[in-house]
């Protein structure tokens, strides 16, 4: 079961549940709507162009300032870091 990201709060939070979302993947990944890296990576784009919608469908309202460099760092590292 992957831990809901309202539980993420910190660098060591947030790699958790990758790797919770990893094994949710490992283990029926194919239940996915986005399963392979393709169409996950589209979604992710999709819905990062959408937050704001997502956001306030929610009643809530999108972190002001979030590091969106972090997160596209750490993207882009994870092509080459071993």
């Amino acid at each position: 079961m992957t831990t809901s990201p309202d539980h993420v709060g910190s660098g060591e939070d947030l790699a958790a549940f990758v790797r919770s979302l990893y094994r949710s993947h490992a283990e029926g990944g194919s239940s996915w709507e986005n399963a392979d890296l393709p169409s996950f990576l589209e979604a992710l784009a999709a819905w990062i162009d959408d937050a704001d919608g997502w956001y306030g469908n929610t009643g809530r309202e999108l972190p002001p300032g979030g590091d969106w460099a972090f997160f596209a760092r750490a993207l882009q590292a994870a092509t080459v870091y071993e």
